[in-house]
């Protein structure tokens, strides 16, 4: 069974025991919630399409941290001048692992 989750403005296609990174959210380690966007819900040959979320459907996850993603590295120059600038930056995420899909 798979799922089509929405959060944080992406989605995302989950099965049950898969870990993933989404946009940040505030939320301690260990902490059970629950997504309830659920765009799709499917299991082999049937699947139900919601408009835009699935009635009932949830996908229950568990928190595993907060990490950090690759640096990004920002490089500015202006021609025939002086000008250089480099700066970086990692985007923070909240990593969940998914536990259950919930499609009543």
């Amino acid at each position: 069974m798979y799922a089509i989750i929405e959060t944080g403005s992406v989605q995302f296609r989950v099965e049950e025991g898969d870990t993933l990174r989404v946009p940040r959210f505030k939320s301690d380690a260990g902490d059970k919630i629950t997504l309830d966007k659920v765009l799709v819900v499917g299991d082999g040959e049937d699947s139900k399409i919601g408009t835009p979320y699935v009635d009932g459907a949830s996908v229950t996850a568990e928190v595993l941290g907060e990490v950090k993603g690759n640096k990004v590295q920002v490089f500015k120059m202006k021609r025939r001048t002086t000008y250089r600038c480099r700066t970086g930056h990692r985007q923070k995420f909240t990593e969940i692992k998914i536990d259950k899909i919930n499609a009543s």
